[in-house]
């Protein structure tokens, strides 16, 4: 046989093995990374899930939504009174003077931005 034949066919079973291994080998891979992170992703949301749960649970308790309701909202009992402490009246709060932009005498009259 000729040389140039002998390569071409050492060619196409090098791409024939490629297409045997190589890309099916990328594939598989490729696969595997994502099932990695899908199940990352199912750790974290199963982690999530527990919290919930304990949360739910928790809620299910007049004490913990009682708890919360004064807590969060300020909510009273029917007959009791609610008193809220407000800072004193002390020394007033000095602010910075504020700059204000002067304008032309004719900026009312430009209309086109207001297009």
């Amino acid at each position: 046989m000729r040389l140039a034949v002998k390569i071409a066919l050492g060619a196409l079973v090098l791409i024939g093995a490629m297409y045997l291994f190589a890309f099916p080998a990328r594939t598989y891979l490729a696969q595997k990374q994502g099932i990695a992170v899908q199940e990352r992703t199912i750790a974290v949301l199963k982690a999530e899930n527990a919290k919930l749960a304990a949360q739910r649970s928790a809620l299910q308790n007049d004490a913990t939504i009682e708890q919360i309701a004064r807590q969060e909202y300020g909510l009273v009992k029917p007959g009791q009174q609610a008193f809220m402490v407000v800072p004193s009246a002390g020394k007033p709060v000095e602010r910075a003077p504020v700059e204000r932009k002067r304008s032309a005498w004719f900026a009312p009259l430009e209309f086109w931005h207001y297009l």
